[in-house]
């Protein structure tokens, strides 16, 4: 005859079991696929959804799940060297007007230029680089480079060194090419080309040999660099009107590259916030 021990034991067994079963439903019901949509009273949730639950939990966060990068800092040292040459071109006036006949001062104005001419080939390069892009860069960065050349063609032809018609030429150039990227910023932005950026470095060039008292075969070079930087701006400046000419007419061509309804549209706000610095060099 069984006894009363031996009557118990499935009872127990029957009950360990069932617990053990209550205690692993989660995790099985964790690990369990259920289709999509299911309205099943007590349904285990997806596994998908408890991992990330589980990484989050633990300071996991996906890769797709990244924060954007943070923007750069307005006081960056891109923005710093744009802002140094922006500063240095009352100085390099001040230096050429103090002592316009004296070897010293014309040599102090010579390197308070080339220091703000460096600055401008390294200011961009370094703010693409290391993702230091603001809107503040993007519009500073070509108003320092006009001054600094405006500032120093205006000087040297108040003082007789270069001819007035240079002067209206280069500069009638800097305003036309900054009137027509406003007129085309609405429908697309006219990249800089390397004429223009040959312009820009032969115009520094010519323009601080001639702040240097010069004479003879080294004068000779410099009147002979800033004739070839007059002939490119000329020329890029034509070509920079056709391209302006070019865009506004694909831009009101339906479906062409350029329309305003393929969301190109957004081109001249990214390339202005973006910084391209590429308007310095047009």
């Amino acid at each position: 005859m069984p006894s009363q021990a031996d009557e118990t034991l499935p009872t127990q067994a029957a009950a360990s079991a069932g617990a053990a079963g209550v205690l692993a439903a989660p995790l099985d019901g964790a690990q369990r696929a259920v289709p999509a949509g299911s309205d099943r009273p007590g349904a285990a949730a997806p596994a998908e959804p408890v991992r990330e639950a589980h990484r989050e939990a633990h300071g996991q966060v996906p890769s797709d799940a990244a924060a954007p990068p943070a923007p750069a800092r307005l006081l960056n040292i891109a923005n710093i060297l744009t802002i140094m040459r922006l500063a240095l071109v009352p100085v390099f006036v001040a230096f050429l007007f103090v002592g316009p006949h004296e070897d010293g001062w014309r040599i102090a104005a010579f390197a308070a230029y080339a220091v703000a001419a460096i600055t401008d080939q390294i200011d961009g390069a370094v703010a693409r680089k290391h993702g230091l892009v603001t809107e503040f860069g993007a519009f500073v960065d070509p108003v320092a480079d006009k001054a600094l050349t405006g500032a120093a063609l205006v000087s040297l032809s108040i003082l007789g060194e270069i001819p007035w018609a240079v002067t209206v030429v280069v500069v009638g150039r800097e305003l036309g090419v900054t009137l027509l990227r406003l007129w085309v910023i609405r429908h697309g932005v006219i990249a800089a080309s390397r004429g223009g950026k040959l312009k820009t470095l032969l115009l520094n060039i010519s323009l601080g040999l001639a702040v240097l008292p010069l004479t003879g075969p080294a004068a000779v070079v410099s009147d002979a660099v800033l004739a070839a930087g007059v002939v490119v701006a000329v020329a890029t400046g034509v070509d920079y009107v056709a391209r302006a000419l070019a865009l506004r007419r694909a831009s009101g061509s339906p479906g062409s590259p350029g329309t305003l309804g393929e969301g190109l549209d957004e081109g001249p706000r990214e390339a202005a916030s973006g910084r391209e610095r590429n308007a310095d060099a047009g």
